[in-house]
């Protein structure tokens, strides 16, 4: 039943009160939806899934009957209108996430927007602007920093585990075997950088704690002058170096590494380590590893919990977005770098 303005746990956009259980509606039917957010609402006792909305309604329709969804809307207009919505989650290909995210801010929905949020830094303030201007909360979904096992990465660091921190590694590929997939459209923001090198930037930026001053990258490009694989280099202003590689067509690697004076850390399955159990594996020399354990957990739940929390308590992500500019400073200064030569290009000049 729809709830009317009496109702004092009715929902009010722009920062008002929400009903405990968000409602959401999902924003196309990406594959990413189905696998892993859609089942973290499902699990979560914070948030229901109420609609689904694609650009045609039989597959809304489709898709809603297969994932326990209640309404499909034939178009995106619809679940924009749709009144029994609280918050939105974004999917769509990267080109479109600016025009979505701000349509359905101004709309007085909250919204959890796929990675990278923006295709530029000023795509990312844009929507910052539109989300505080509407008292809407905004978050990119980069589901792997919910994870605990960063926090004990960061930890460790601070307890002084590998000394003082000198270099970060960290790599993401995989192999996109559909020539259809938008991911290899430049016009639609793919690119391997933009598509899983961006963990990379994001975790190397994370470990740093600081913003790098300069990046350096070369690519191997495609006919259309997407980046089909990209090695990459940021420089931080304390000395600390961070290295990356990152492919679209190669077999897949995801992991991450911190080396310091006294030893180095090592994560594998570092963004999508699933639900089960993992470990830090900590190195000195050439002594045998001590394993770190931490208990296994649902990223992406952590992350829509998290989300829902921020929204109905009124209180602010624990990124927010102007991390994700951040982020697409260093995208945008490492494209340059890899389509000038691969030189060293200022991060403040990108």
């Amino acid at each position: 039943m729809r709830q009317t303005n009496d109702d004092p746990h009715a929902p009010r956009h722009g920062g008002g009160r929400v009903r405990e259980a968000l409602r959401w509606g999902i924003v196309s039917t990406a594959n990413i939806g189905r696998a892993a957010v859609i089942p973290a609402i499902h699990r979560s006792a914070s948030g229901v899934v109420l609609a689904v909305a694609s650009r045609e309604y039989d597959r809304a329709r489709e898709f809603a009957e297969a994932n326990a969804i209640p309404n499909a809307h034939g178009s995106y207009e619809a679940l924009l209108e749709d009144e029994c919505i609280d918050a939105v989650y974004i999917p769509l290909p990267n080109s479109m996430h600016a025009e979505w995210t701000i349509r359905f801010a101004e709309a007085g929905k909250h919204v959890l927007c796929e990675k990278p949020l923006g295709v530029t830094a000023a795509e990312c303030n844009a929507m910052a602007a539109a989300a505080d201007a509407a008292g809407v909360v905004c978050m990119e979904a980069f589901m792997y920093r919910f994870h605990p096992r960063i926090d004990r990465v960061l930890d460790l660091i601070d307890e002084g585990a590998i000394g003082a921190l000198r270099s970060i590694y960290s790599a993401f590929t995989f192999k996109l075997t559909n020539a259809d997939n938008v991911r290899w459209l430049p016009e639609m923001g793919g690119g391997s950088l933009m598509d899983v090198g961006c963990y990379c930037v994001n975790v190397s930026r994370t470990i740093a704690r600081r913003e790098p001053v300069e990046v350096q990258a070369v690519a191997t490009w495609t006919g259309l002058g997407l980046d089909e694989q990209m090695a990459g280099m940021l420089r931080f202003e304390n000395g600390v170096v961070a290295q990356f590689d990152c492919s679209l067509s190669m077999e897949r690697r995801e992991c991450f590494h911190a080396a310091g004076t006294d030893g180095h850390l090592e994560v594998a399955n570092a963004f999508l380590p699933g639900t089960g159990d993992v470990t830090i594996e900590e190195f000195h020399g050439r002594g045998e590893a001590t394993s770190h354990h931490v208990a296994g957990t649902d990223e992406y739940q952590m992350m829509v919990e998290h989300f829902a929390a921020c929204v109905t308590s009124g209180t602010a992500p624990r990124y927010p977005l102007s991390e994700a500019a951040a982020n697409m400073r260093v995208i945008e200064a490492l494209y340059r770098s890899a389509r000038e030569g691969g030189g060293p290009v200022s991060v403040g000049d990108a």
